[in-house]
């Protein structure tokens, strides 16, 4: 088998700064926009602003031998630990977001995680969006909350195969960063708050360089939180469901996107292809809005992959970075999918979900595949798009880097 050869990423970097940067500047945009609303529950601070620090420590899942392998000779194997530190902002009481939505927070995030295994995986730095909120309160002062991470780690010591030959989990220095967390949130006083609860992680860099296993990891994790202005609020989501109730009604998404991914081919045996192969991609999804919080519904969708089905076309005799290829025809190279989407609708960002199968394609494309995405507001009907397809649950596909435009919405 081929040995995985450096893959230069350096236009991958740009991008997740620049998006990065852009969401930045957008959250702190809504901030501002949102004081600017007319204050009818009386005067005070109408942004809420936190600071947080987080530990976490995690079990890393076995799902690959290559997973095991990377920690030969590490006294703390299958374990991670990692220390955050957090800036949210949340609306007040005195906004109407802060009243539809009690209690919801958003903002950035850095941290630093170690594998105990630092000279094989090095020790990446995290920097990512969240947004959490509390879903019920349990008791006074006591909510249980969930909270979202959404980023990128940087400083992997990826796959080398003269000096890192056994890390074969990591063919990349910057890789995706998604976290999911469910918490108990306590709140000591006006200004304190102690949370702790249980989270899952994934790290991937999407397909855009090999190897890429990914890492995954299940954990736990305390925090506490200061409130700088204001008083933390004791509300939670399902307090204030009724408030403005929302006529369901069906909307419309339409989700143009783009990525690049790397290829791995049978040749007389598995051979990483050289260089890059296009991803193109429309999802067209009328979905129904349930209330202001979740909307489902079907997507269509219709991808084309410009590595799909490649060996069919092998000019047999052509290898390594002389491999050459017959040119598909290029409907041969789309796939036609239907999806069941469900989809967490919050200020700012929305998280969309689903599971689905390629009806029409070749024999390569036709699988049960999976998208997460999330969804970032530029407008009341536009939003950036970035998300991660598998299919079987467990092998990545690629990227979806878009835009979308949202019809017929009537929040």
């Amino acid at each position: 088998m081929k040995r995985y050869r450096n893959v230069k990423i350096s236009r991958l970097v740009r991008l997740v700064r620049r998006v990065l940067t852009a969401v930045a500047m957008l959250c702190a945009v809504d901030a501002v926009a949102e004081t600017t609303q007319t204050d009818t529950c009386g005067r005070g601070s109408q942004i809420i602003h936190h600071i947080g620090v987080d530990v976490r420590g995690a079990y890393v899942a076995p799902a690959r031998d290559a997973v095991k392998r990377t920690y030969i000779g590490s006294p703390e194997k299958d374990a991670a630990m990692s220390w955050h530190l957090k800036y949210s902002f949340g609306y007040s009481e005195t906004t109407r977001t802060g009243r539809l939505y009690p209690g919801a927070y958003q903002g950035i995030g850095v941290g630093s995680t170690t594998f105990f295994a630092n000279n094989l995986t090095g020790m990446p730095v995290t920097a990512y969006l969240f947004q959490g909120a509390p879903i019920v309160r349990l008791a006074k002062g006591l909510t249980f909350d969930y909270e979202w991470n959404f980023g990128a780690s940087f400083g992997w010591k990826k796959y080398n195969e003269d000096s890192n030959p056994i890390n074969v989990i990591v063919g990349s220095p910057i890789n995706a960063y998604i976290n999911l967390g469910f918490m108990l949130s306590y709140r000591l006083d006006a200004k304190w708050n102690l949370t702790a609860g249980i989270d899952l992680t994934h790290y991937s860099n999407g397909n855009t360089a090999l190897p890429n296993p990914g890492v995954n990891t299940l954990g736990g994790r305390v925090g506490v939180t200061y409130t700088l202005n204001g008083d933390r609020r004791t509300g939670a989501l399902a307090d204030n469901f009724e408030i403005e109730p929302m006529k369901p009604h069906l909307s419309y998404d339409l989700v143009i996107y783009g990525a690049v991914r790397k290829k791995v081919a049978d040749l007389n045996g598995p051979e990483e292809l050289p260089g890059h192969f296009g991803i193109a991609g429309l999802n067209f999804a009328p979905m129904y809005n349930f209330n202001r919080f979740l909307r489902a519904g079907v997507s269509l969708d219709v991808q084309y992959d410009e590595s799909s089905d490649i060996r069919s076309y092998w000019i047999e005799g052509t290898y390594g970075d002389e491999v050459k290829f017959y040119r598909p025809p290029f409907f041969h190279q789309v796939s036609w999918g239907l999806s069941a989407r469900g989809e967490l609708v919050m200020p700012i960002f929305s998280i969309n979900a689903g599971m689905g199968y390629n009806l029409f394609g070749n024999t390569d494309a036709k699988n049960f595949y999976q998208v997460l995405a999330l969804k970032i507001h530029l407008a009341r009907s536009f939003f950036l798009h970035v998300g991660y397809q598998l299919n079987s649950f467990k092998n990545p596909n690629n990227l979806m880097i878009g835009v979308g435009y949202r019809f017929h919405d009537r929040r």
